[in-house]
């Protein structure tokens, strides 16, 4: 794929993954969420490992809009090794044939939708995961792969700086704003009952914050709006009081662990997918004035009430690392720098 911009991160995930890939040569592999922030990063790589080591394998992916996805990203929407079937989450078509390998990635974080239509929100979880599951049963897969969510353990306690995997909170049900972490609950549980029933070894990848190429400056993304404020002009504007904690990883990374999860990661025991380096929001903002060489003005609307404990979304991650050897390798002004070069104004 020669010119492609994200080569270099792609080269890199190959690299620290490349033992994997043989498990799927000559395979079949159904993705849904294909055309989203971390589907493309699926397709992107896959793409790749297929092209650069001879796999012969092939990609089915679920999409809304077929023709939405060829004007985002043409040069995998024409591939003949990556094929797109048009779809809704919650009934789609079960294609014909085996596939070995299914990738649940849809369901957006839409905080719009989890705010102003909860019901709905929950409803496309389930059902999609759902779906998602009786097809992986259907077509023979052996391997599923659900990308769950941080929001499964609820509002993280102050004094817990790094959330596990064994933490037992939850999202707080009187609440119709937990209906994206409820939802992402029930389709762990969802994992549970269906992998024993039909043989299929159910992977979880519980995803926490991001940054990178294909990620939106336009959501409810905090690092996405100051890159987007920086790339204007300024000022960076931070809504809130600036305290929070938060923890950003690359894109080039989060692929590579989802595939190591997919492939090596036990089944029904979740890992958490993200970075354990701590910053607060205004330091991100800082971060984001200063990878991109601009000194930027920040503009903070609120400020921080006194002897309020900081609220905080910040995974451990040491399960994966011990277990998987997974491990942050692109430093946060490096993937500040390449989201924005990826939206054609970067440093």
């Amino acid at each position: 794929m020669a010119g492609n911009p994200l080569a270099a991160d792609l080269d890199r995930v190959l690299l620290r993954t490349r033992p994997l890939w043989e498990e799927l040569r000559g395979s079949r592999l159904f993705v849904t969420g294909g055309t989203g922030f971390f589907g493309c990063w699926l397709l992107e790589s896959f793409a790749w490992a297929n092209q650069e080591l001879g796999l012969d394998a092939k990609m089915l992916v679920l999409t809304r809009n077929r023709a939405s996805f060829r004007l985002k990203a043409p040069h995998l929407a024409g591939r003949p090794d990556i094929q797109f079937q048009e779809g809704d989450i919650r009934n789609f078509a079960f294609a014909s044939g085996p596939f070995s390998h299914v990738i649940h990635a849809a369901t957006e974080a839409s905080e719009k939708l989890n705010n102003e239509n909860p019901g709905l929100m929950l409803e496309t979880i389930e059902a999609g995961t759902r779906r998602a599951l009786e097809f992986a049963a259907h077509c023979g897969a052996k391997k599923f792969l659900l990308t769950s969510s941080g929001a499964v353990y609820g509002a993280q306690p102050p004094d817990l700086t790094h959330i596990a995997e064994d933490y037992a909170g939850a999202p707080d049900v009187s609440n119709a704003r937990s209906a994206y972490g409820e939802g992402k609950r029930l389709s762990e549980l969802l994992c549970a009952i269906y992998g024993p029933r039909h043989g299929i070894e159910t992977k979880i990848a519980r995803c926490f914050a991001f940054v990178g190429p294909y990620l939106p400056l336009d959501a409810h993304f905090a690092i996405g709006n100051f890159i987007r404020d920086d790339l204007a002009g300024g000022p960076i504007a931070i809504k809130g009081d600036g305290t929070p904690f938060r923890s950003y990883l690359y894109a080039g990374d989060l692929v590579g662990w989802l595939w190591t999860i997919l492939l090596r990661g036990t089944s029904n025991r979740p890992y958490n997918v993200g970075s354990s380096q701590a910053v607060t929001i205004a330091e991100t903002a800082a971060a984001v004035s200063r990878a991109l060489g601009k000194n930027t003005p920040i503009t903070i609307a609120q400020k921080p009430v006194a002897g309020a404990p900081p609220k905080r979304y910040v995974p451990s991650v040491s399960r994966a690392a011990t277990e998987l050897q997974l491990d942050q390798w692109t430093p946060l002004e490096d993937a500040i720098r390449a989201t924005a070069r990826w939206h054609g104004k970067g440093a």
